[in-house]
């Protein structure tokens, strides 16, 4: 093995460790924040997602130079079209952790909005002390938003980890 693939060797395997770990770990994070109502860290997940996902094209960079134009091996096609497979979901992952952001945002809004207003009407009876009530219980349901992308994310991120997992299988055991 020469030096010059010795350097794209080392660059490939840099690159796997220190982008798929923060990567994975954004990713499979964001569902608990989520749950959380935590925006401000949500924010921060999907920027990692984004910075640490782009990242990962280092990966595949480094890779196709140290295949060297020596594509009709199976192990690294098949290990090709899993990681552009992976940043596929790794897209809709981030699309969803936008949408999680932006729901939780205008739940936050709303939430705020009725409280509001209640506390700035005149307490001129039953009405208003039931527009309260209906305020405070709003918090309460917790879990209710962005219940979906949540369960999504927690889904893709799963797969995309196994994802990563089968490529690595594939280039310890053929490498």
């Amino acid at each position: 093995m020469s030096t010059s693939d010795r350097l794209l060797l080392f660059l490939h395997i840099g690159f796997a460790i220190f982008t798929l770990g923060p990567l994975t770990a954004a990713t499979h994070s964001t569902p608990r924040y989520i749950r959380k109502r935590n925006v401000t860290v949500l924010r921060y997940l999907h920027r990692t997602t984004q910075i640490y996902g782009i990242g990962t094209l280092g990966i595949f960079l480094f890779g196709l130079a140290l295949a060297e134009g020596d594509l009709a091996e199976v192990w690294l096609s098949v290990s090709m079209t899993l990681f552009v497979v992976a940043l596929v979901l790794l897209l809709i992952v981030d699309r969803d952790q936008r949408k999680a952001v932006h729901l939780l945002e205008a739940a936050a809004t709303e939430a705020t909005a009725p409280s509001r207003r209640a506390a700035e009407e005149p307490a001129d009876g039953k009405e208003s002390e039931a527009k309260a009530e209906k305020a405070k219980e709003r918090p309460a349901a917790e879990g209710d938003v962005a219940q979906v992308e949540r369960g999504r994310i927690a889904a893709i991120s799963g797969v995309v980890s196994l994802i990563w997992l089968v490529i690595l299988v594939l280039m310890v055991w053929n490498g």
